[in-house]
């Protein structure tokens, strides 16, 4: 899965979950574009990060069961030819610059 998508998905089941109106899993699965299998992978996932998510079949709804917040943050950045070779111990350069290496 892009990761890009996969953040959109966790935001939007975050929100959906803080708001209490995720819907039947079913639901929020077809909201999301995902499978029920799929949606509850995700579910575990977040789990196992620490967030308290129950499911309450009278409300037909997740929620949380205490104050959680999700923060995703992702930068990019465009390093410099030392940086990568610092990075990959000079994988790079030795791929792409044979001769640097006679």
């Amino acid at each position: 899965m892009k990761l890009l998508e996969y953040i959109d998905r966790i935001r939007i089941i975050h929100k959906l979950i803080r708001e209490s109106r995720t819907g039947t899993p079913e639901n929020l699965a077809r909201r999301l574009s995902i499978s029920t299998s799929r949606l509850y992978v995700v579910l575990d996932e977040l789990k196992l990060m620490g967030a308290p998510i129950e499911y309450s079949r009278q409300l037909q709804t997740y929620y949380y069961t205490q104050a959680f917040d999700v923060n995703i943050r992702a930068d990019f950045t465009v390093l410099k030819p030392q940086e990568l070779m610092a990075i990959n111990a000079g994988f790079y350069f030795q791929h792409h610059c044979p001769l640097l290496f006679l």
